[in-house]
């Protein structure tokens, strides 16, 4: 799993403190929304510019563990 800390941002002045890319104003969640509209990773990175591969696999690792510590705690 990629380490996903050194990606991701959580910064109450941008997109209202949801974690997003460091350096963008692109959310996780914006991208788990693309990709679960069917997007892929190279059509991401050819429509928004500023994310490479990494990052976005960064908020794929980042969602995993997540949903994985959700479910540990229930």
């Amino acid at each position: 799993m990629i380490e996903y800390k050194q990606y991701k941002a959580i910064n109450s002045g941008i997109r209202f403190g949801k974690p997003s890319i460091i350096g963008t104003k692109i959310t996780v969640f914006g991208v788990l929304n693309w990709m679960a509209n069917g997007m892929t990773i190279n059509e991401i990175i050819e429509d928004f510019t500023e994310p490479n591969e990494t990052q976005i696999k960064a908020c794929l690792s980042y969602a995993a563990d997540r949903e994985h510590k959700i479910q540990i705690a229930s």
